[in-house]
């Protein structure tokens, strides 16, 4: 018995070439990708570490005001934070600065309120902010009688 040409399998040259360009097509398309995987990813870091100090700078005024022993400066306050937490940039660079801004104003008798916004220039000029309003609370006073 000899055997047709049709029934012979295998796989032809022209089919391993298609196969070849359609993996080098999707191969392409997914290193396309990358740059705005990795874009995305640092925008992301960057936006978790001013959401931190952003709490943080929050918090420490927010006790701060609460504790009737303390004086309330009001005004506006600018400082620079590192993503390190140190007190400044690392050796060799790449530590990302950010421009923490506070203001505090006196709203009524023992209230007030305080704004921080954090900014990360050049990547972000406008930054995030979260406002809060603080009043004193006897709880938190701290020695048990002021000096």
């Amino acid at each position: 018995m000899s055997s047709s040409p049709c029934n012979k399998q295998g796989v032809t040259l022209i089919e391993s070439v298609l196969a070849i360009l359609l993996v080098s097509i999707g191969l392409l398309g997914l290193l396309s990708m990358q740059p705005s995987a990795w874009q995305a990813s640092a925008r992301a870091d960057h936006l978790g570490h001013a959401a931190m100090i952003l709490n943080q700078e929050l918090t420490r005024r927010e006790i701060w005001i609460m504790n009737p022993c303390n004086a309330v400066t009001t005004g506006t306050a600018s400082q620079t934070v590192y993503a390190s937490g140190q007190g400044a940039a690392l050796a060799g660079g790449g530590d990302l600065s950010f421009t923490v801004q506070t203001a505090t104003t006196n709203i009524g008798t023992n209230t007030w309120q305080v704004t921080v916004r954090v900014i990360w220039p050049p990547l972000n000029a406008t930054g995030i902010a979260e406002t809060v309003v603080v009043t004193r609370q006897q709880p938190f006073q701290f020695p048990a009688v002021c000096p």
